[in-house]
């Protein structure tokens, strides 16, 4: 299976259009146009779930671009990835959407035909600058009573090292009567998703809105996840956002809708915390030992960690993957699926509700703060990193609709306040670390804890040093 990124534009033209010159876009550049016929057929569950992400599944017939394709969203474009034709749905690219499907099912939802006149414009020395394709397509959908559609439309394919679409290019289809296209695929063009709820007040929206981030954030992740990437920590911070979230806005929601559903969202995070606490842990002790002086570094040290860390996060890694083909954790996805389109209210929302309660999160982790700089212990301290990143995230959900310049001051002080207390549980995990690891090292042969016991030292003074810190940011308040 191979994967190549794909980014391109879509214009919507009528049937009466003619593809202004392109001879001269590229100085020095000639045109290859051949005519191609493609037969695309897409799969996805009966609620499109797929399409709901932006993700596309398709078996495609048709000159060289015959196979089967997943299309998955990027920052910069689209990836997608291509499996060889076969009757049956590959299970490489099946299994990869396994969560955005929910575990349900994949069948044929509609077929798409492409009389397609391609236009490959290629700089001076042959590279592939852009593909500019003038596609007439027609529909034929899976399901008798949705209907068959066809339209016309020009879409421009950058090449591996094209940056933007030519502005002269721009100019000249707008000029020749093409607009930027409503639709991002032909795929959602065939089959509209549904309209999403009726907007409310301020406050849903601002809720609504922070949910459905954290959702995608964990989707993507999902997928990303089972391609064998690393989305790990990005995927954790959304899961802790959306269970924050749930508790510090609780009574504002429908508690039938989210009752268990933080839970769920701490069993996730746990899973994925083990292996990002790993990550963490194998850098900030790679670092701290090339930091030492060589003479310091008694026996096979930084092997022994790596390889006791990597080993540890291998196993997590691989439980983690076990755990996201179980009914337990598509059962969650399900319901967080049901979130984007029907968001857990049943009260009307008000904007002051959301920022009492933004407040109220504040003011507990002021109270865990003065509690953990008073009596400097490290489960405190560990507290008051929770409360602190509650509070964070609740002023981020509210700084859009009000007190925003409030809302911006929070978030500062709190992710300053988050990130110390977050080097200081560092440096408390990796001295216990150190300390376990230890006791093995010093009784193997070739092996003695000298070493282990100076950075153990180390990150006892980090640890402090760290505390400290926190005192400090505390009184800047």
């Amino acid at each position: 299976m191979k994967d190549v990124l794909e980014r391109e534009t879509k214009w919507e033209v009528d049937r009466a259009f003619t593809l202004p010159p392109i001879d001269d876009i590229v100085p020095g550049g000639h045109i290859e146009e051949t005519s191609v016929e493609l037969t695309s057929t897409y799969f996805d569950t009966s609620a499109r779930d797929l399409l709901t992400h932006n993700l596309t599944l398709r078996r495609r017939a048709g000159a060289d671009e015959s196979g089967w394709q997943l299309k998955v969203p990027q920052a910069d474009g689209r990836v997608e990835l291509v499996a060889e034709w076969s009757d049956e749905m590959p299970s490489e690219l099946a299994d990869l959407v396994t969560g955005a499907a929910l575990g349900q099912q994949l069948r044929a939802i509609t077929t798409i035909h492409t009389l397609r006149n391609r236009h490959r414009v290629l700089g001076p020395d042959g590279e592939l600058v852009l593909e500019i394709d003038d596609d007439v397509v027609r529909t034929t959908p899976a399901d008798a009573d949705a209907d068959a559609l066809a339209w016309r439309e020009i879409e421009v394919e950058l090449g591996p090292h094209t940056d933007a679409v030519p502005a002269l290019l721009m100019d000249r289809l707008a000029e020749a009567g093409a607009s930027k296209a409503q639709y991002p695929s032909k795929l959602s063009r065939a089959l509209p998703q549904p309209s999403p709820r009726a907007a409310g007040s301020k406050a849903e929206r601002a809720i609504h809105d922070y949910l459905i981030a954290q959702i995608d954030t964990i989707f993507a992740g999902d997928v990303a996840l089972r391609r064998g990437e690393d989305p790990i920590h990005d995927t954790r911070v959304a899961t802790r956002r959306l269970r924050s979230t749930l508790r510090v806005f609780a009574a504002l929601l429908d508690r039938s809708a989210i009752d268990g559903i933080a839970d769920e969202l701490k069993w996730y995070a746990g899973l994925l915390g083990e292996v990002r606490d790993c990550q963490v842990q194998r850098a900030r002790l790679a670092g701290k030992i090339g930091d030492l002086p060589p003479e310091l570094v008694l026996g096979p040290v930084a092997a022994r960690i790596e390889k006791t860390l990597l080993e540890r996060q291998l196993t997590s890694r691989n439980v983690l993957a076990e755990a996201m083909d179980s009914p337990r954790y598509l059962a969650l996805l399900a319901v967080l699926q049901s979130w984007k389109p029907e968001p857990p209210f049943t009260i009307r929302l008000r904007t002051r509700e959301l920022v009492r309660r933004a407040r109220r999160a504040a003011g507990k982790a002021d109270k865990r703060l003065a509690q953990a700089v008073r009596d400097r212990r490290d489960e405190s301290l560990h507290r008051a990193r929770k409360a602190a990143k509650r509070a964070r995230y609740a002023a981020e959900l509210h700084e859009p609709v009000r007190k925003s310049a409030e809302a911006k001051s929070n978030i500062k002080y709190y992710k300053r306040l988050q990130r110390v207390l977050g080097d200081h549980n560092d440096g408390v995990v990796s001295a216990d670390f150190l300390w376990r690891t230890a006791t093995t090292a010093g009784t193997a042969a070739g092996e003695n804890g000298f070493t282990y016991g100076l950075l153990y030292a180390n990150e006892k003074h980090a640890a402090e040093r760290a505390r400290t810190a926190v005192a400090a940011v505390a009184d800047r308040r």
